[in-house]
């Protein structure tokens, strides 16, 4: 049985580069290719692949994000990172949004064939190369729900505090409502919470929020 592939890169020769190669695997079906996170998740959700191979680096909807969308939406669809990155922080970023798999860019076909096969036999995939980061993450102490909240984490923290939509906060930051989500998934994940009446509690604890008319003075 072919494995069916949805390719999301942003570089339009990698991207087309990978169908084609992919393409002339025995076992493997591209079913389609796209150009950011926004139209992976979009795509998936129609084609229902069996894995997204997803780079990191991508505009309007980067890679991890994408990976935390269609692990919300579509938990069939696998994930398999494929990027030229593998610095600790995004392979563990990944990991943690969902990725089943991942690799580095100096992949050949075999290779990329063969971690399909393991991801898509509920088994994972990571690159050798990578595997050391995982390594070095788990030896260091986790730090405080705080510090590990990005600063656009925060910042959607502190607007669901003032009582802002999801719409609102995507129009006050610029970005889309499917991106507000994710951030707010994410930060739930991170500082424990189930809502978002324990994640304004928290805000308000933890100081990114205050009381409103509390101007300081």
């Amino acid at each position: 049985m072919s494995i069916r592939v949805l390719v999301a890169d942003d570089q339009r020769v990698v991207r087309e580069g990978l169908a084609l190669v992919l393409g002339l695997l025995p076992d493997v079906e591209v079913v389609g290719a796209v150009a950011d996170g926004v139209e992976a998740v979009a795509m998936a959700e129609r084609l229902r692949p069996d894995i997204v191979l997803m780079d990191l680096r991508m505009p309007r909807c980067d890679g991890v994000e994408a990976t935390r969308l269609l692990r919300e939406r579509r938990p069939e669809v696998r994930v398999v990172v494929l990027t030229t990155y593998s610095d600790d922080r995004s392979v563990l970023d990944a990991l943690r949004a969902g990725a089943r798999g991942y690799l580095t860019k100096e992949a050949g076909g075999d290779e990329i064939s063969a971690a399909l096969r393991r991801v898509l036999d509920e088994g994972a995939a990571i690159d050798p190369a990578v595997q050391h980061h995982v390594l070095n993450a788990l030896a260091r102490p986790e730090p405080p729900a705080r510090e590990r909240l990005t600063p656009r984490e925060a910042e959607v923290l502190g607007l669901v505090a003032e009582g802002l939509s999801n719409t609102e906060i995507a129009h006050r930051l610029y970005i889309s409502e499917g991106t507000v989500k994710s951030h707010i998934n994410h930060l739930l994940a991170k500082i424990d919470a189930r809502d978002r009446a324990q994640a304004i509690a928290y805000a308000y604890r933890s100081g990114l929020a205050t009381p409103s008319g509390d101007d300081g003075g």
